[in-house]
């Protein structure tokens, strides 16, 4: 009994220790890597860069949610923390394999009004990532 509960206290660090982790990564890469990017870059070397980037960001995020997601679930605790962090999981594999496609698809072919709705999205989908990640690491 005694190592169930010290097991449930280490994945409880776990979870808080890996919403960190991601909860910097978007922060990092939000206001220091991106700005840099096309503040340094001329606009078709930044996008490159930044086409080849975005897979990793969400993917590394997505493999570090989903565990985070799955420490709630080793110990049955199914509350709003949770559904929260499933919540960005679910955001992260969206804005990879969905909006990023779309965003791609849309900047190439100039469509821009498409591309703008779309990158706004994505941007707000990122900005509710960290909110919530915020909320999670101080409740």
């Amino acid at each position: 009994m005694r190592d169930l509960k010290q097991l449930c206290k280490m994945l409880a660090q776990l979870s808080i220790f890996l919403s960190s982790i991601v909860l910097g990564i978007m922060l990092f890469f939000s206001f220091v890597v991106a700005p840099v990017t096309f503040h340094s870059l001329d606009e078709e070397n930044a996008r490159k860069f930044i086409r080849k980037i975005f897979p990793f960001y969400y993917q590394v995020n997505f493999v570090l949610c989903a565990f985070t997601t799955l420490t709630y679930f080793f110990q049955k605790i199914f509350n709003i923390n949770f559904y929260l962090i499933l919540f960005v999981t679910i955001l992260f594999f969206v804005s990879n394999y969905i909006l990023m496609p779309l965003i791609n698809k849309y900047r190439d072919n100039n469509q821009n009004k498409k591309f703008k709705y779309i990158h706004f999205t994505s941007v707000l989908i990122n900005f509710i990532q960290i909110i919530i990640l915020i909320f999670l690491l101080i409740y």
